[in-house]
């Protein structure tokens, strides 16, 4: 098994380089990038957004392009769209300054040479390091992302080997209708119906809008800021699982129904033993092995992408608006830091998850798998 974990964190390496360098020529090739945003601010297109140049914020900015555009120098060769009348100077200083003064490939050996010191550089519009932003939006996306997880495997793991027992039932036919209902509403739907029903909507008022405290949560007791929190996050949670438990249970109950036929139940119960010894003993362990391998994917979807939408509508300042905010703004360390980061950690999760089938089924030999 030691030869295994060894030859997967090596595997590590050329996977996240394949990812960013993939992601990498992409991103040029895109428009739009830090030094067009900037020339669209001071065009006057974009002018209430974010932004710093070489320390100066956008009032700055607007100041000093009154000076710019007074300066007509021809640009016809200029790369940059609408960047015609601006001082060549400037432009050429902008480029200096996002790094956009060397080739596309000195570029990339550069962001690989800090990101092996894990040094992910500073956000070009919010003006602090992308380590740090991580880390501030960190705790909201993980309460959404475990929270909803754990939910989600708590209803569907008996849900679902309730219905492979009683398959065909009433029981097993008006929660598959419910289940199928659920699945069809988009999670962000379903947290509009939450605000207009819950939150101060067209109805009641019982849960707050936005955040996941409240505004006195330091003067509350250690009791009340439990309280305070689940408060807040009952809505943003509820929203993700509604639609996130249809596939988990469907997944558990065909895995369980796919053991029940296999020969070994009939042997099993042909011994006397009872149907819960049976399939708690026998077949939980066989038929959790695809259930079990789907929880990095679970984990990551909602932590990362699957909660985007939710935060917004929930004003909560976590990873997934931030990973939209800088992909808009092209702000690219923040965009290939987050990368780096979420891809790196999905791939620990993957072997995590190896290593947990070995635990369920210790006859699961990854030693002798080709990796």
């Amino acid at each position: 098994m030691l030869s295994y974990i060894i030859r997967r964190l090596l595997l590590i390496i050329p996977t996240l380089l394949g990812i960013l360098l993939i992601n990498f020529i992409i991103v040029q090739a895109a428009p739009g990038g830090p030094v067009e945003q900037i020339i669209s601010q001071i065009k006057g297109h974009n002018i209430d957004s974010t932004s710093r140049i070489a320390g100066t914020d956008k009032g700055d900015v607007s100041s000093q392009s009154t000076g710019i555009q007074t300066n007509q120098s021809s640009d016809a060769s200029s790369k940059y769209r609408g960047s015609q009348g601006l001082d060549p100077e400037f432009i050429a200083e902008l480029e200096k300054y996002y790094g956009f003064d060397k080739p596309a490939h000195e570029r990339f050996f550069i962001m690989l040479k800090n990101y092996l010191k894990f040094d992910f550089g500073e956000s070009y519009f919010k003006g602090k390091k992308v380590i740090d932003l991580i880390i501030e939006k960190m705790p909201v996306s993980i309460s959404l992302g475990l929270w909803t997880t754990l939910i989600v495997y708590l209803i569907s793991i008996p849900l679902g080997i309730r219905k492979a027992v009683r398959d065909g039932s009433e029981f097993d036919i008006w929660t598959s209708t419910a289940i199928i209902i659920g699945y069809a509403i988009p999670s962000f739907l379903f947290a509009i119906a939450l605000v207009v029903f819950l939150a101060g909507g067209s109805f009641l008022d019982i849960f707050p809008l936005r955040g996941l405290i409240s505004s006195n949560w330091e003067s509350l007791n250690w009791f009340e800021k439990i309280l305070d929190y689940l408060w807040h996050i009952t809505l943003p949670v509820a929203s993700l699982v509604i639609a996130g438990f249809a596939t988990l249970t469907m997944l558990t109950k065909n895995s369980f129904m796919d053991e029940i036929s296999k020969l070994y139940v009939s042997t099993a119960k042909a011994k006397g033993l009872s149907e819960k010894k049976v399939l708690y003993g026998h077949v939980f362990r066989n038929a959790m092995l695809i259930v079990i391998a789907g929880f990095p994917a679970a984990f990551i979807s909602v932590l990362f992408t699957g909660a985007l939408l939710i935060e917004v509508i929930f004003s909560l300042d976590g990873l997934g608006l931030l990973g939209y905010e800088s992909v808009l703004n092209r702000d690219y360390p923040v965009v290939f830091g987050t990368l780096f980061i979420f891809t790196l950690f999905g791939l620990i999760l993957h072997l995590i998850t190896d290593l947990t089938y070995v635990v369920i089924d210790p006859r699961i030999d990854f030693e002798t798998r080709d990796t």
